[in-house]
């Protein structure tokens, strides 16, 4: 019994997750997955228009990329587009996010008898790497696996009473599961109903005839409920026509074509092997992946005399694995939803699990921190911006470093703390990263009011390495008419300044533009680059980290005549 989890050390970890989830919840920087600027652009544009649906979009073969669960979801959250910021449209996914932990420690402390197992269940999963990257961006990620998750919390919580119900479970679970349809895809009922079916073969002692007899329509009821919901969509949408062509034939059936050589093939090598997938499901676990790795291996060692309750768990996470692994597209993302089982595995074998996984997060996280902390020094002290400013860290960021550093430290040297410790230090960890790119969330990252007034209702031309990175933009330059060219010729200035009357381009730092007399600096900021030469990493390992990590952004008034936008493609779109 090595590291036991006191009440103490669960509500403090709790309390550091909350803040931790909530904490640059408005950020640009925040980790993220970059379809959050197409759904922002599909949420502004059908609140744009007035009406749930159809969903609108400007974007070639992007408009019904996902149910309108997710887009509804926005549009309410931002009170139709009227309250624009990441905030507004991030904290719906944080809600989903608690909920999820919550029940997972409802059902977790009912079945082991103990409350700090199922905190530390909850706390678990809010650790994961994967649920801090998809669970707060705007995704459709949270709400698909708090209304996957919750028909399957419910059995732990319930037990025989949710398994034997003829009526009144199998009606929740299918209008659960057809909200997680009606966010993401209906492409879920398959390993939804499928671990449900293995709940009860395992609960009719793997008696497949007497699942037929008595829980098969209960399964085809949820299953047709839950379709039924998704099958709203094509009822209410004005053009159901572009729903199937759009998300059912080109979103869904498109992942079964081969992606390399044959399907064959890339099911056992590649970059969308069987293996891959697997690999990627326990990297969802982030810096705990070791922990989660020792985790089943005590699974596999006292499969003999495993609980009901964990037979459950593993079944869940198998039927979900075995499906996902039939489409040609195999990713960890995927397997979000079976995350909080994986949790609540660690929380159950939390006080028999050795040390070593602990130990190696522990030295992740040293990593991580020391890196974070050697980039923040060299950039506070290294004066790389010249007469244009300076990169200040508040003290509370150094006390941040500090404590994750001491703690971090401790935890390894002290066994009785390793584990509590290393769990604390997940969510420093990401608390830092957000910290440390807090100074471009200020005053160097954004433009002046003066320069947001003045391009008021102004067509201003701005750089895309993605689709929809324009709604960033909008989040920069409210009121302005953003039109897209490509990221990588925003060095060009003098091509750039000859083409277009109000531009946005880059210049390396402690570097002015050189620009035609005719030209006018209007605004500028300062902005993070994204890709970089194998030279310039060289030099950023060496410690000219903010003269290639970094650019100025320049917004430019010229002389050149407005271009016919009708001819122009929009590297946004």
């Amino acid at each position: 019994m090595r590291g036991t989890f006191s009440y103490r050390s669960a509500i403090l970890i709790l309390l550091l997750g909350v803040f931790t989830y909530l904490y640059g919840l408005d950020s640009r920087f925040a980790p993220k997955n970059g379809d959050e600027y197409p759904y922002m652009h599909i949420v502004r544009m059908t609140a744009d228009s007035g009406h749930w649906l159809p969903l609108q979009s400007e974007m070639d073969g992007i408009k019904n990329t996902k149910p309108p669960l997710i887009f509804w979801q926005g549009i309410a959250s931002t009170h139709w587009a009227s309250e624009w910021t990441l905030a507004d449209l991030r904290w719906p996914s944080v809600l989903y996010t608690s909920l999820t932990a919550f029940f997972l420690f409802l059902a977790v402390r009912r079945f082991s008898g103990k409350t700090q197992t199922g905190i530390l269940a909850a706390v678990v999963w809010l650790s994961f790497f994967a649920t801090y990257r998809y669970g707060r961006p705007f995704l459709a990620d949270p709400p698909e696996v708090f209304w996957i998750s919750l028909p399957f919390l419910a059995v732990l919580y319930w037990g025989r009473g949710a398994l034997e119900s003829k009526f009144f479970f199998p009606l929740m679970a299918g209008v659960c599961f057809g909200f997680a349809l009606f966010a993401k895809s209906f492409a879920y009922i398959v390993p939804a109903t499928f671990a449900m079916g293995l709940y009860y073969w395992r609960w009719r002692q793997w008696s497949i005839p007497q699942v037929i007899i008595r829980d098969l329509y209960k399964l085809i009821m949820i299953a047709a409920l839950a379709l039924g919901v998704f099958a709203l969509w094509f009822a209410v949408d004005p053009n159901p026509e572009a729903v199937w062509k759009e998300f059912v034939v080109g979103e869904n059936a498109g992942k079964f074509a081969a992606r390399q050589s044959s399907y064959f093939m890339d099911l056992l090598r590649g970059g969308d092997s069987i293996w891959l997938l697997m690999l990627t499901t326990i990297a969802n676990a982030g810096l705990f992946s070791f922990v989660l790795i020792s985790s089943l291996v005590q699974c596999w060692r006292t499969r003999r005399f495993l609980s009901l309750e964990e037979v459950l768990l593993l079944l869940m996470i198998a039927a979900f694995f075995m499906v996902f692994s039939v489409p040609s597209q195999r990713s960890g993302r995927y397997l979000l939803p079976v995350m909080p089982a994986f949790a609540a595995l660690i929380a159950l074998y939390w006080d028999r699990l050795p040390l070593w996984g602990f130990r190696i997060a522990l030295l992740l996280q040293l990593l991580v921190l020391s890196l974070l902390t050697w980039i923040g020094i060299n950039l506070q002290f290294s004066q790389f911006l010249g007469d244009a400013g300076k990169w200040i860290y508040p003290y509370c960021h150094w006390l941040l470093m500090a404590a994750g550093l001491m703690l971090i430290l401790a935890g390894l040297f002290k066994r009785n703390l390793t584990k509590t410790f290393s769990l604390a230090a997940c969510f420093l960890v990401y608390c830092a990263l957000t910290s440390s790119l807090a100074p471009l969330e200020g005053r160097l990252g954004r433009y002046s009011v003066e320069t947001i007034a003045q391009l008021q209702g102004k067509d201003v031309w701005i750089p895309c390495d993605y689709r929809a990175k324009d709604e960033e933009y909008r989040l920069l330059l409210p009121g302005a008419k953003l039109h897209g060219y490509l990221a990588k010729d925003a060095a060009d200035i003098a091509t750039l300044t000859s083409a277009y009357p109000l531009v946005a381009v880059h210049a390396p730092l402690g570097v002015q533009p050189i620009l035609c007399d005719s030209c006018q600096i209007v605004g500028q900021r300062m902005e993070m680059r994204a890709r970089h030469s194998t030279e310039e990493i060289r030099e950023m390992l060496m410690g000219q980290i903010g003269k290639y990590l970094f650019v100025n952004e320049y917004v430019v008034s010229t002389s050149a005549p407005n271009p016919d936008l009708s001819n122009l493609k929009d590297v946004c779109r």
